[in-house]
């Protein structure tokens, strides 16, 4: 978590009822021994607490000002 910047947000998504949740890095490294965790140990630990299904969330870094557009050709 030490290399992620302290203004960057994750979004986690519940891989059972797609539930979307914000957060920061200062709210993850409140958790014990979260602080020194991988972004990947984290998404392993981390569960889903809506409608009781604590099913695994997927980690994603939000990143609003770098968007690009899809590069490619059509044939």
């Amino acid at each position: 978590m030490q290399d992620l910047s302290d203004d960057k947000r994750l979004e986690l998504i519940c891989t059972k009822c797609n539930r979307l949740i914000y957060t920061t890095r200062e709210e993850i490294c409140a958790k014990a021994d979260y602080g020194q965790l991988y972004l990947d140990e984290i998404e392993k630990h981390a569960l889903c607490k809506g409608r009781g299904y604590h099913g695994h969330v997927r980690m994603a870094m939000v990143r609003l000002n770098e968007l690009s557009g899809f590069v490619g050709g059509i044939a």
